[in-house]
């Protein structure tokens, strides 16, 4: 989820520093006094620009009575015209250098223009007149603030409140300069004695979820949240909120709800976009998760993480294609994503295209050596396309890793029996055999090698254990069979022969063994019956003359 940052509320300024209004008109100049009078009037009766343009008026007829510029510096910051009324404010302090509002009123323009140092000069200044002005304190502590000043602009702020304790505007900078500071109990503490008595503040709502996602704690992150939610209905804080909560307690139908409603209000919002995207594909719908995170993408093309998960989903989907051009495009716009390498190795091994895939998977090992499950996949493609030396170094490097990896070391014991080793080969699968008892493809292993080495009685014991951990495959059957016959046993033989047919109606070789295993038991006539099969499915065995074939 996206977190809010902590903003200080500046509506505060406008109130408690808005110039005050007209002083009497002490002005001993008659032409003064009349344009001040006209400019009141025509104020009062809601024509400011007017009155604005009598008081120019004034000046250009080499009036300069204070009261005028006091009066332009009043009307233009009430019509939200900063530069001009800071213009005024500072001539009216050319003419009274010590005016008692000029100073104050300058700093507030100042303020609202982003020119924090001037103003906190001229805050500074005003205290010179007034030194129990508890508005300068907050402006000052407001300055510091926004340059990063934490510490001074904490002393201010607690001059303010030792004036005024109970002024919410120096309550809330305090509380967002403890935030930032990293001392986020006292600022929790604080916004929730703002909303002890203003229990509608949605700035002070707004930072204390941001406080308590960072502190992890969803319970009171879905209270606050759903405070703010009764406040401002829509709030994107609170529907962010509310959606962290329920992803913090693995409610993802919840946090689909949330997000949805977020991107319902706020069609723009691309985390919300993206977090729906989350909560479809944790709760497996990766069709909507596609669709959430390509509304998230449209919004903001270059967020590499959003192509990383989009190629997660289509991956899942099926799409390999898609997947492919998802991971990347995340790679295009991050080339350290590693993850999105991984990923892309993995489609790529799906897609057929074993070369590129190894190629990945060694550039990925060039930057991390140490990492595990790409070693393997190196070692396994390797080993798929004839590299048995290769495949060995990369198993070896996985087993010095983790020596108890079972499958690396089942893979090695593969790689070694691939290139004749036949007693590393049977060292690495009875390895297996004894972390794993029921591992069928180390007892594969062991048989194949004793069958290599005629080693007829272990092949049988290993072929009978096979058949009875559930393996039912024809070959299986068929090797079986043969080494019953071997041993003499000719109805264990005629039974696993059955078998092997039965799994295998086309098994050419297991019909001429049968024949053989029958014609043994005396049943000469199912025999014959047995071998025309054979020939029928492989005609090029009658050049055998129908001698037993082998395993």
């Amino acid at each position: 989820m996206s977190q809010k940052k902590a903003v200080v509320n500046q509506d505060w300024v406008e109130s408690a520093a808005s110039p005050p209004a007209f002083s009497a008109m002490r002005s001993e100049r008659r032409g003064a006094s009349h344009a001040l009078a006209k400019a009141v009037s025509l104020h009062l009766d809601g024509k400011p620009a007017e009155a604005l343009q009598e008081l120019y008026a004034a000046i250009e007829r080499g009036e300069k009575d204070a009261e005028i510029y006091s009066a332009l510096g009043h009307i233009h910051f009430q019509l939200g015209q900063f530069e001009e009324a800071g213009n005024s404010y500072w001539k009216l302090l050319q003419l009274e250098p010590a005016h008692r509002t000029a100073s104050f009123n300058l700093a507030v323009c100042l303020e609202k223009l982003g020119r924090w140092e001037e103003a906190s000069e001229k805050f500074n200044r005003s205290l010179e007149a007034d030194p129990q002005r508890s508005e300068a304190f907050l402006g000052i502590g407001i300055c510091h603030l926004q340059l990063g000043r934490l510490e001074t602009a904490l002393e201010a702020f607690d001059k303010c409140l030792n004036q005024t304790p109970s002024q919410e505007a120096a309550l809330f900078g305090k509380a967002v300069t403890l935030q930032l500071a990293g001392r986020l109990d006292e600022a929790g503490d604080l916004y929730r004695r703002i909303l002890k008595k203003n229990p509608r503040s949605e700035d002070s709502l707004v930072n204390l979820i941001s406080i308590d996602m960072a502190r992890k704690d969803s319970d009171r992150v879905r209270e606050t949240a759903e405070q703010l939610l009764a406040v401002r209905p829509g709030s994107a804080t609170a529907l962010e909120g509310l959606a962290a909560a329920a992803f913090s307690r693995g409610d993802h139908e919840a946090a689909a709800r949330f997000c949805f409603r977020l991107v319902e209000t706020s069609p723009g919002h691309f985390e919300g976009w993206f977090n729906l995207g989350v909560a479809h594909q944790k709760a497996g719908r990766f069709t909507d998760a596609a669709q959430a995170y390509a509304k998230a993408a449209l919004l903001r093309e270059d967020a590499p993480q959003v192509h990383m998960n989009l190629g997660i989903v289509h991956q899942e989907l099926g799409d390999l294609p898609q997947a492919r051009k998802s991971y990347e495009r995340a790679i295009a716009l991050d080339p350290s994503q590693t993850a999105a390498k991984w990923n892309l190795a993995l489609v790529l091994e799906q897609s057929g295209e074993a070369d590129a895939a190894e190629d990945l998977y060694d550039r990925l090992l060039a930057g991390n050596p140490d990492w595990q499950e790409a070693r393997f996949r190196q070692g396994y493609l390797r080993l798929q396309r004839g590299d048995f030396r290769g495949s060995i170094d990369a198993f070896e490097r996985c087993l010095a890793l983790n020596s108890a990896w079972l499958e690396a070391r089942l893979n090695l014991g593969i790689a070694y029996w691939k290139v004749g080793d036949r007693a590393e080969a049977r060292r690495a699968f009875e390895h297996v055999l004894a972390a794993q008892p029921d591992c069928v493809d180390a007892l594969r292993g062991l048989a194949a090698l004793a069958l290599e080495a005629e080693d007829d009685r272990a092949a049988l014991d290993l072929h009978t254990r096979l058949i009875g951990l559930g393996e039912k495959s024809a070959e299986l059957y068929y090797n079986t069979g043969l080494l019953q016959q071997k041993s003499g046993s000719m109805d264990e033989a005629v039974r696993l022969y059955r078998k092997a047919v039965n799994a295998q109606p086309d098994f050419a070789e297991a019909f001429l063994n049968l024949g053989h295993a029958l014609k043994s038991l005396g049943q000469e006539d199912e025999a014959r019956d047995c071998w025309r099969k054979a020939l029928e499915f492989k005609p090029e065995l009658a050049h055998g003359y129908f001698e037993p074939a082998t395993a």
